[in-house]
This record gives structure tokens, sequence and C-alpha cells, in this order.
């Protein structure tokens, strides 16, 4: 058995649901699905008990997520970007349209194995993904490949002391900086935005190219952050209007800086990539459209 990530619920927390909690809480949980499959497993752990998703949890409490030693399974032969790797960690360059884990075989979780080289510590664990990012977003991802790597990142989210840039291209014109503070679900969430620039565009009037911060990590949080402030990121069908849903070329939404603390050097870790290329083209035709035809 290997220990995961361990929390204590602090204090203030009263009656919520164990499955709802974890969700939110527990970095190691990448997805509700996976939730439900590590509850079912016995992977999740309530006071190192057993429990049923529906539980209350309250404050004092301990949960501990575990991986029960097991081999890998079938592998998803499919290459990905390696941006950093050693023994302890990895990241890497998640492409847009594959989800991190699941309950299928076509994840990122299942491609590490094919991807990453075994760890040789003695606390070596299946790399695994330390936080999530969306099916249809691209961009940095952190995976531990000990067990130590895996408790020290997953205490770095929960202290917020994990930074992280995306880059989106959002329908509209929007001011140059700005923070949002709207809660979702009834929690607190509060994103930054910074504008790039901005493009003419024939069926949007303006498309505007801007650095997302996410200082929480509430579910969707700068796809919705963005929605209210009706500027929805492009090509995103679920928080868009219908009339103005961009049909083709997925989500303008890419991970593209991450900084974090080597769980075992603890030297400051700052990786970045590059805007994916579809960006810079997209704002380029849509301007060239508006030059051409957009006066006629």
């Amino acid at each position: 058995m290997t220990v995961l990530f361990e929390h204590i619920v602090p204090s203030g927390v009263e009656n919520e649901r164990f499955l709802e909690y974890v969700i939110e809480n527990i970095p190691t949980v990448l997805s509700r699905n996976s939730a439900k499959k590590a509850i079912k497993k016995g992977a999740l752990l309530l006071d190192d008990g057993i429990v049923e998703s529906g539980r209350y949890v309250h404050s004092g409490q301990a949960i501990t997520h575990i991986q029960h030693n097991e081999t890998s399974g079938k592998i998803f032969e499919k290459k990905l970007e390696v941006v950093f790797e050693d023994e302890y960690i990895a990241v890497i360059n998640k492409p847009a349209g594959i989800s991190v884990s699941g309950n299928y075989f076509r994840t990122i979780q299942n491609a590490l194995p094919f991807n990453l080289n075994p760890s040789n510590k003695s606390d070596a664990i299946l790399p695994k993904p330390v936080h999530r990012i969306d099916n249809q977003t691209s961009g940095l991802l952190i995976i531990a490949k000990t067990q130590q790597a895996a408790i020290n990142l997953g205490q770095q989210f929960v202290n917020k002391s994990v930074s992280k840039t995306y880059i989106a291209i959002v329908i509209g014109k929007i001011e140059s900086v700005g923070i949002i503070e709207t809660s979702i679900e009834g929690k607190k969430a509060i994103s930054k935005f910074e504008l790039i620039e901005t493009v003419k565009s024939i069926k949007y009037k303006y498309l505007s190219l801007v650095k997302l911060m996410p200082i929480t990590g509430r579910t969707h949080q700068l796809r919705i952050h963005m929605s209210k402030m009706e500027h929805p990121i492009l090509g995103d069908k679920l928080y868009t209007k219908p009339e103005l849903i961009f049909k083709g070329k997925g989500l303008f939404l890419s991970s593209i800086s991450v900084k974090f603390v080597h769980p075992v050097s603890e030297t400051e870790q700052n990786i970045q990539i590059i805007t994916p290329n579809k960006f810079s083209a997209l704002l380029k035709r849509e301007q060239q459209r508006w030059d051409n035809l957009g006066n006629q």
C-alpha cells in the first residue's frame, strides 16, 4: 500500500458529504468518476476506515488517499511531450481532447508508463497526475513518480502555493487587467486576467488573447468566470450562449506555465511552454477576414 495524500479536515467544516469534499479538497483525486472509483475500491479512507460517498465529514477527521500495490494495467501507447522529468516528478504537455483519468482506456494516466521512465527510488509509485486539467484543455500537467513527491505536491496544491498561468482566446473586447471573485456553487473562487492583444472578428466583433491565473481551484473555474464576465472562452460549448458557440478547433485554453517547489531538492521550478500555434493562427485569420470583408 502507498499513501498518496493525507489531509485533516480543517475547522469550520460540518455536514459536508464525503464525495463532494474530496473532489474539492484532495488534489490527488482527479475527477468525480475517479473519486467514486477510489471510494468503491477502499482507496479513500476516513479516519483510516472504509467510507461510503454519502457520509458526512467534520473538522478534525483524517482523510487518506492510498494506492494499493498494483501493476500497471493496459498501457495507452499515446506519445506525449515530456517537458521535464527526473526520478521524482515529471511535467508533460497534455494534448486537448484526452481526459487525465477516468474509467476508460484512453487517458493520460494510462499513457504515462509509455512515456516516462520508472523511478528507481524505494518509494516509487505508478506515475500519477497530482492535479486536474479539463478534457478539452491542453497544457502543463505535473506528475508524481514517488510517494514522497505525491504527498508533497498535493500539499502544495492545498496550500495554494502552486502558481499556474493559462492562455486563452475569449469572445469580445476585454479590459487590460482585472480580478474576478465570483463564487462558484457557493464557494470562494478567484481568478486574475491580463490582456495580451485584441483583434477584430466578423462573427464576434472582437476576440481577445488573455492570460488567466486561477488563485483558487474550483472545477471549470476559468471557463465559468470568463462566461460570467460575458467573455466566454472560444470553443467552450458548455458555458457559451448557443449563438456564440465556435464550431471546430476545440477549446482555446491552455496551461502554459506552472511554478512550484521541487518536492525533494526544494528548488523553485518555473516550467513554461509556448502558446499553441492554433491560437496565433486563428487570431491572424480572424483579423485578415475582417480586413478583407469587414468593411464591405
